[in-house]
C-alpha cells in the first residue's frame, strides 16, 4: 500500500469516471465529437477542497488503462493526493456520457464491473486514512456493489477514535437497480458525524420535505445540512438551526454543485468557522460549479470568499433573491 508523505486534511473515498460530453446542446446521438473530462462525487469534493487551499486525498481503485491515467493526471494537477489509489489490471475504469436536453442534462453510466466496484472493507485499514481530520463518503459509492456498501459501513462504524466522517446522501436512482436505497441511505446517514442531503432527495427517499423534519429523521447524526437548491441551506448543529440563503448565481449546469457545496462547507469546518460562514462558503463554492459545464469547477479565489464571508447579514441578503 502506498502511503502519502504527509497526512491529508480530508480523505475522500469513492469512484471517479471519465466524462464524455458534447460541446453544445444538440442531442448526443447527433454529435460527431465529444470532449473528455473527469467526474466523481467524492473526487469532486477533494478537488474543491484542494482549490480552497486544503490538503485533500482521494482513495479508490482504477483500471490499468488510458482513462485511469487521465483521471490521475487531472486530479494531481488540481492538487489532490492520489498516491493511495489502487490499480486493477482486470477491471476497467468507469465512464459516463452527458446528454444535454431542453429538460436538463441526462447522464448515461457505464460503470458496472468497474475497478472501483471491487472496493471493500479492507480499504478501511488503508494507511492513507491515518491522521486525516475528515473522511468524506457519499451514497453513490454505497450503490456500486455490496462490497462498496460494506466499506462505507465499516468506515462509519463507531469503534474507538476515528476522524470526523461526513456523508453526502447523493441519491442516484439509476445506480440502485431495485435495491432499497431509502433504508440503506438512512442507516448510513444516521451513522455519520456530518450529513449533507438535498431537501428534494429527502422527500423522494423518505417522504420528508421540511428541513426540520429531515434533521429529526436523521438523528442521531450530530450535524445535518439540508440543501434546498436556489433557496438556501439549513444546518442543524448542537441544537441550533442556521439558515443561509443562496446568492443569485447564473446557472449553466447544476451537475457538481452539491459536491462543491460540500467542499466549501468542509473547508469551513477545517478552518474552525461558525455555521453561518460554513454555509456561506458552501454556497460560494457551489456557485462556481453552477457557472460551468464541468463537473469540477475552479474554486473562487480566497480573497473573494473571505470578502463575502466578512459581509454583514444585510449585505449578504442583498446578494440573494427577494
Amino acid at each position: 500500500m502506498s502511503v502519502p508523505s504527509r497526512a491529508a486534511d480530508v480523505v475522500c473515498v469513492g469512484e471517479t469516471m471519465v466524462v464524455l460530453s458534447p460541446s453544445d446542446d444538440r442531442p448526443l446521438a447527433e454529435q460527431s465529437a465529444l470532449g473528455m473530462a473527469i467526474g466523481g462525487a467524492e473526487s469532486n469534493v477533494a478537488c474543491g477542497l484542494a482549490g480552497l487551499g486544503h490538503r485533500a486525498a482521494w482513495l479508490s481503485r482504477l483500471g490499468d488503462d488510458p482513462f485511469a491515467r487521465r483521471i490521475l493526471a487531472e486530479l494531481t494537477a488540481r492538487g489532490v493526493d492520489v498516491s493511495a489509489v489502487e490499480t486493477d489490471p482486470e477491471r476497467p475504469t468507469a465512464v459516463y456520457f452527458k446528454a444535454p436536453g431542453p429538460d436538463g442534462t441526462r447522464t448515461h453510466y457505464y460503470r458496472g464491473g468497474s475497478a472501483a466496484t471491487a472496493m471493500g472493507p479492507h480499504l478501511a485499514r488503508h494507511p492513507a486514512l491515518r491522521g486525516a481530520r475528515i473522511v468524506h463518503l457519499s451514497g453513490v459509492a454505497a450503490a456500486l456493489s455490496d462490497s462498496c456498501a460494506r466499506l462505507l459501513e465499516t468506515l462509519l462504524a463507531r469503534r474507538g477514535p476515528r476522524p470526523l466522517v461526513s456523508f453526502d446522501v447523493n441519491h442516484r436512482p439509476a445506480l440502485w437497480h431495485g435495491g432499497d436505497a431509502a433504508r440503506s441511505l438512512l442507516a448510513l446517514a444516521r451513522a455519520a458525524d456530518l450529513v449533507f442531503v438535498g431537501r428534494d432527495e429527502a422527500e423522494e427517499l423518505w417522504d420528508t420535505a421540511h428541513p426540520d423534519g429531515i434533521a429529526d429523521l436523521l438523528a442521531p447524526a450530530p450535524v445535518v445540512v439540508v440543501k434546498d437548491a436556489e433557496h438556501g441551506a439549513t444546518s442543524y448543529a448542537g441544537g441550533v438551526r442556521t439558515f443561509v440563503a443562496s446568492p443569485i448565481t447564473e446557472v449553466v449546469e447544476p451537475v457538481g454543485a452539491g459536491d462543491a457545496f460540500a467542499a466549501g462547507y468542509l473547508a469551513g469546518v477545517l478552518e474552525g468557522r461558525d455555521e453561518r460562514s460554513r454555509l456561506r462558503l458552501g454556497h460560494l463554492a457551489a456557485g462556481a460549479a453552477l457557472r460551468t459545464r464541468d463537473d469540477v469547477p475552479v474554486m473562487p479565489p480566497r480573497a473573494e470568499t473571505d470578502r463575502c464571508l466578512a459581509l454583514s447579514q444585510d449585505a449578504w441578503a442583498a446578494l440573494t433573491p427577494r
